[in-house]
Formats: structure tokens, sequence, C-alpha cells
């Protein structure tokens, strides 16, 4: 445990931090000490059980603490409300090593920073975040986002739950779907129609306690991938909660949700590289080991072009990756970016875990080499915080809207 709280301690050497890409060059120190100890603790805690959990749905509770004592579970959380108090890009750089080790464990640390802290830290009163932020950076509970519903998918203004004030109450009714975490969380940013008149306008973002009364979760879904991770609807029915638990103004629902999923997306795409560099590793080992027509594999010209494709997609996205954290946390407009972010990198994720099986053949195709894992977990990278569908209509949005004149 004394090694853990170094860590720590090394973690928190990287506030702050880099600001351009030419300065991260130039002072790696900080930022590629955060790396290293991510990377260390996954390939030490998370690789040699990562295939076991998926296998049996195991949620990683004691990693999760572990890494919530670490810092990582409430990276950009402010000291005083017990976070580590680092930037976005240190954010990025330990979803990457995380997800490399795990991806379902992965997705546990991105929802609970960027889906559920985000948007209270954004958005919450001082009491909100004492309240609904600090119990939640420690990894002795983590919380969920409820946005998507069963009949809307990516239309996120047409919200069908709706909330009504009784007294000195709000009182919740409906069902959202895909809810990340949803049976391991300790609470939920919910979102509800106020005022159906006004659509997208009239939706407001809610805090809930979880387990609560009205509130009950329906079955876990058995996903293709990230199987160590929960899913399952969240079912409201006459949900009470106090009018103090209303996040931001009444009607800010809508923008709230997507300034949330702008920043979240940058975290996917950090889980999305970790998949794909896993898959590149797990290639690259073997196309050195593996012997064919009395040489390694990886001495085919096949095999390199495949390995050099898989390189490049990784290494683009990271350089995507990086450059949507940096401009936001250096406050610049990062929304097509962290679009153009997500989409290579969950497209590189995809990619780079089918080339892996191609190279390992048969050995890829079983589960006693990651490879097969690899590529169920990168497939939702694809899906969840917005298709790729929906990026590319978010980066043609914004590309159309730097030609206006």
């Amino acid at each position: 445990m004394a090694a853990l709280f170094k860590a720590r301690k090394a973690l928190r050497l990287c506030i702050g931090g880099c600001r351009s890409l030419t300065q991260l060059a130039e002072l790696p120190d900080t930022h590629q000490l955060l790396r290293q100890t991510c990377r260390d603790y996954a390939d030490r805690e998370l690789t040699p059980i990562a295939g076991k959990l998926d296998k049996d749905h195991v949620f990683p509770a004691k990693q999760i603490q572990e890494l919530g004592q670490m810092g990582v579970m409430a990276m950009e959380v402010p000291e005083e409300l017990g976070g580590a108090g680092m930037d976005y890009l240190a954010y990025s750089l330990a979803m990457e090593e995380i997800s490399r080790g795990c991806a379902s464990t992965g997705v546990v640390v991105s929802v609970n920073n960027s889906l559920y802290i985000g948007p209270i830290l954004k958005f919450g009163s001082e009491q909100q975040k004492k309240d609904w932020i600090t119990p939640f950076t420690t990894g002795e509970k983590v919380g969920c986002f409820a946005l998507s519903e069963p009949g809307n998918g990516s239309d996120a203004g047409a919200a069908s739950t709706t909330a009504r004030q009784d007294g000195d109450e709000w009182v919740l009714n409906g069902t959202k779907a895909w809810i990340t975490n949803s049976w391991d969380a300790a609470a939920t940013v919910v979102f509800a129609t106020t005022d159906k008149k006004l659509k997208h306008k009239g939706i407001s973002a809610f805090l809930i306690p979880m387990p609560h009364p009205g509130l009950s979760l329906g079955k876990r879904e058995d996903k293709l991938g990230i199987r160590a991770s929960s899913t399952a609807n969240i079912i409201l029915e006459d949900c009470r909660v106090p009018l103090d638990n209303m996040l931001g103004p009444r009607g800010a629902g809508f923008k709230i949700a997507m300034q949330t999923l702008d920043s979240g997306r940058i975290g996917i795409a950090a889980q999305a590289l970790g998949i794909a560099q896993a898959s590149l590793d797990c290639a690259a080992d073997y196309a050195q080991k593996r012997n064919a027509f009395g040489a390694p594999i990886g001495k085919l010209q096949a095999v390199q072009f495949k390995l050099a494709d898989m390189a490049l997609a990784v290494e683009s996205a990271r350089l995507l990756t990086w450059k949507a954290a940096i401009l936001r946390d250096s406050h610049k407009p990062f929304i097509k970016e962290a679009a153009m972010a997500k989409l290579a990198a969950s497209e590189a994720a995809t990619f780079c875990a089918h080339q892996a099986i191609q190279i390992l053949g048969g050995m890829g195709y079983v589960t006693d080499m990651p490879a097969e894992r690899h590529y169920r977990d990168a497939r939702i990278t694809e899906i969840y915080e917005g298709t790729s569908e929906i990026q590319r209509l978010v980066i043609a949005g914004q590309v159309l809207k730097e030609y206006q004149l």
C-alpha cells in the first residue's frame, strides 16, 4: 500500500503541465512520470487478470480502489475536493495505459471521471461538489451517467423520461438504457424533460443516489466486450429527489449533456488507444516468436506491412487525442478535435485488433491469447459516447462553421 501512496505523490507532480506538443517533447518528466506509473500498474495488476475479469464478468473493485488511492479516479478534481488536481492530458495518458491493461477497467475509470464527476465539477454548486464528488474520488464509490433511452439512441434531445415538481421534490419517471457502471454505481446523473413544450431546451439534469426508492435496475446486459463493467437499464418509477438535486439551471440539461460528451470523447479516444496499443503489442511480440518457413513471421513483408499500418494508425490517433486534450486544458475550442480523436482512435482500435488476429492466425481466435478480447473490446469504442457516424457529423459541422464568412 505504501507503494500506491508513493505513486500518487509521483502523480501529483504532473499538476499543470504541457500546453503544446512542442512543450510535451521538451518537458517529458511530469506527464511521462504519470504515464510510466500507470503503465507499471497496468502491467502488474491489470494485464494478468484482464482475461479472467472478462470471462467471469467480475467488476474490478480492488483495482478501482487502488487506482482511486493513486488519484486516477478523479484526475481533474481539485485536491481540496479529494482529487488529483491534474489536467486532461494527464487523464488521457492514464486512460490509455489503464485500458491497455484492461479495457473494462478503463471504461469504469472513464465514466467516473468524464461522465459522472465531469458535469458536477463544471455545473454543480459548491455543496453539490462536496456531497457528490468527494466521496467518489477514492474508488470506494463510482458514478454513472444516464442519458440514452431505449427509443432515442443518438437523438439525445428526444428524452421521454420526465421530471415534474411536486412540492419540494422532483418526481422522475422513465427508463434510461445502456448505462455503464449501473450495477456498481453509488450515484447517477439523470437527464429528464421538465418542459415538453421546449423540446431539448426543456431537459434538466438531476443527481440521484443509488440505491434509491423508485429507482431500479434492469438485467445486466451480456455484452460482446468490456464484460467486466456492468451495463443495464435504469428504471425510474415515481422516483423522488429533493429540489436541490437538480444539477445546473432548469432547462440546461441538454447543454450539460453535450458539453460532458465533448470532453468524454477524449477519454474514450484514450481508451481506444489503449486497446489499439495492446493489439499492436500482442501482434509484434507474436511475430517475433512464431516461426514459419524457417524464420520468424515478422520477417515476412506481408506481416511487416500490417505492423506498419497498425503503428501508423496508433500514433496518428494518439497525436489527435493529445491535441484535443491540450486544447481543452488551454480553454480553447476542442469540439472538432475531440470528435476527430474519438473517431480516429476507435477506428484504429478495431483495425489493429482485426490485424492482430490476422497475424496470430488460429491463435488469435482462441482465449489463450488476448487478441480476441481486444477485438471484442474495441468494437464498442465506435458506438458509445457518440457513434462514428455522429462524430463525422460533428466534425463536418465544425468544419463548415470555420468556412462561414
